[in-house]
Formats: C-alpha cells, structure tokens, sequence
C-alpha cells in the first residue's frame, strides 16, 4: 500500500472541488476560475476538513484565497504540506 503524502491529498480536494487537472492547481486563486465561487469555496471547505480531520475556523475560511494561503492556514491545525 502507497502512503498519499499531504501535498496530494491537497491537490486532491481542489481536483475534486473544481473539477480540475493537477497541472492547473497550484497557481489557482478564489474567484480565479468560475468554479471558485461561494459555493465551490464552501465544497472545498468541507472536503479539506474531511481529508485533514480539522475543523476550520470561521476567519480562516474566509482567509483561504489561494492555493498558496491555504497551505499557510493549514499549518495552524498542524498539517504539514510539502
């Protein structure tokens, strides 16, 4: 059995969210895609809390803007991305 590192759980869930290949995930941006809407945003919210077994907090959820800073935010509930 291949362990999934945090990195491709992370992609996973905005693959899954978006519907998205992996090579367009990285430089994604809220709003950046028409599927990045509220809706889409809040999809994302809950299949990320569901993969990682956190529970997001209300500013961090209205922080999370990009790939990027969601990495950074996940830090907080002690997952590592890399």
């Amino acid at each position: 059995m291949i362990a999934i590192t945090n990195l491709e759980k992370y992609k996973n869930c905005f693959i899954e969210a978006f519907a998205l290949s992996e090579a367009d995930v990285e430089s994604l941006k809220y709003q950046g895609i028409q599927e990045w809407d509220s809706v889409g945003h809040m999809a994302l919210m809950a299949l990320l809390e569901d993969n990682f077994e956190i529970m997001l907090d209300t500013d961090d959820i209205i922080d999370f803007a990009s790939f990027e800073k969601g990495v950074e935010i996940l830090l907080k509930y002690e997952v590592v991305i890399r």
